[in-house]
């Protein structure tokens, strides 16, 4: 029972390891136009360890378009970054998505801020 615990785990220990290392790794291998800041919010590994799915969240959102289009394109480099930083095997493939969570967060913010003054 114990192996099965184990391996049922890993994917939670390389995700967490994943996403230490590829918030690092954005902040100094890949250049974002000045003011736009790019939070990964979530590493989400398969049992299988093929795949890691990063939630990426990206402010101001007028920039999320050109933000995932530059972190697609340097997936295969940020990949090769993590195989010699961590040593993983298997290396999942890194794949991002827009994480929105923290854009419906500030809207709700907003909408009660905008409430509360609307009340004086």
């Amino acid at each position: 029972h114990r192996m099965e615990f184990e391996n049922k785990k890993r994917p939670d220990r390389v995700a967490s390891l994943i996403q230490e290392e590829l918030s690092q790794l954005l902040h100094r291998e890949i250049e974002f136009p000045a003011g736009v800041l790019i939070t990964i919010v979530s590493v989400d590994v398969d049992k299988k360890m093929s795949r890691a799915l990063v939630g990426v969240s990206v402010y101001p959102k007028e920039h999320i378009e050109g933000a995932i289009r530059r972190l697609e394109r340097a997936t295969g480099y940020l990949g090769g970054l993590l195989r010699k930083k961590l040593n993983i095997k298997p290396m999942p493939e890194i794949m991002f998505r827009l994480d929105r969570g923290f854009e419906n967060a500030a809207e709700v913010e907003r909408a009660l801020l905008h409430g509360e003054n609307g009340a004086e």
